[in-house]
């Protein structure tokens, strides 16, 4: 029997007249990388917010812990992170969290654990307003991790952080939830879901459009491929010619270069090639790669996660 640690059903929250959830049903098991994705608007900040207790839905039902998100004994058992808001710049990294030790009742000796856990024990009696965007993370990290949460909400985890310290952050929510912790991850970065989540949902203008492991996303997509041809000069008007072109799925021109998606099984690159040569231009190069999340994600939401 499998272990639900959250279960939602026909969840839907309004705000005025704009409905930011909308008949939305999922179940997360324990122990899950579980990544929650969506354009703007999707409806991704608002479900951890009802999630975690903050807000109170319209309609359905959630289960959080088998108990109710509002229950004060959950409250002690999931950890929340959003962005580095809240952290005390003129106090050090150790006294930040020993106050956040002391508002959830652990010792300070987790203090020196979750340190350890994030590498910022070297750190630990700078001031926090003297460390660098990813190290003050880190701190946020270790804040939301002081009381030892079953379950943790990770909302843009790695929002605006240079590549490697992103990597940084990444291969802690790794280390954690090998430690046991189940993670609810939203992010706008697609290599981040591709690396770290064990099942992703798709959600767009606040509906579940997809759900499933990568494997089972990228499966529908099998038989598509992204070729990529850079030209000497490309006109934007020849997005309009192309598209026309049968069989063409999507089409993307990026500085001087053409990005199709077509079907292995026809003849639309031939289409496009002829059309190509027909109007005298010159393909310097061209780059096929199979198809990935991020093409799933544009298939079915038309939008890209992130401009």
């Amino acid at each position: 029997m499998k272990d639900y640690i959250i279960q939602v059903e026909s969840l839907s929250k309004s705000f005025s007249s704009h409905k930011a959830l909308d008949d939305c049903t999922f179940s997360i098991e324990r122990g899950e990388i579980f990544g929650f994705l969506g354009p703007s608007g999707a409806g991704k900040t608002t479900t951890i917010k009802l999630l975690s207790g903050q807000l109170h839905k319209d309609e359905g039902n959630i289960m959080v812990l088998n108990d109710n998100p509002f229950s004060h004994e959950i409250k002690q058992k999931i950890g929340i992170m959003s962005d580095t808001s809240g952290l005390y710049e003129k106090m050090s990294v150790y006294d930040n969290l020993a106050l956040f030790a002391d508002i959830y009742g652990v010792d300070h000796s987790q203090v020196d654990r979750v340190l350890k856990e994030v590498d910022l024990t070297e750190h630990k009696a700078k001031l926090v307003g003297k460390l660098s965007r990813g190290q003050k993370q880190r701190v946020v990290f270790a804040r939301t991790i002081i009381h030892s949460p079953e379950i943790l909400f990770l909302d843009e985890p790695t929002a605006n952080l240079d590549p490697a310290t992103a990597q940084e952050v990444r291969d802690i929510i790794k280390l954690l939830n090998k430690n046991g912790t189940t993670v609810f991850l939203t992010t706008h970065y697609m290599e981040e879901v591709e690396e770290i989540a064990d099942r992703i949902i798709i959600m767009d203008k606040g509906k579940k459009i997809a759900e499933g492991t990568l494997k089972e996303l990228l499966e529908k997509y099998k038989d598509t491929l992204i070729y990529t041809l850079y030209l000497d000069n490309v006109s934007l008007d020849i997005k309009d010619s192309l598209l026309k072109i049968e069989g063409l799925e999507t089409i993307e021109i990026i500085d001087n270069s053409i990005k199709a998606t077509v079907s292995k099984n026809n003849d639309t690159l031939d289409k496009i090639l002829l059309f190509l040569v027909q109007h005298n231009y010159h393909i310097r190069k061209m780059e096929t790669e199979e198809g990935n999340l991020e093409m799933v994600f544009l298939e079915l939401t038309g939008k890209k996660l992130r401009d």
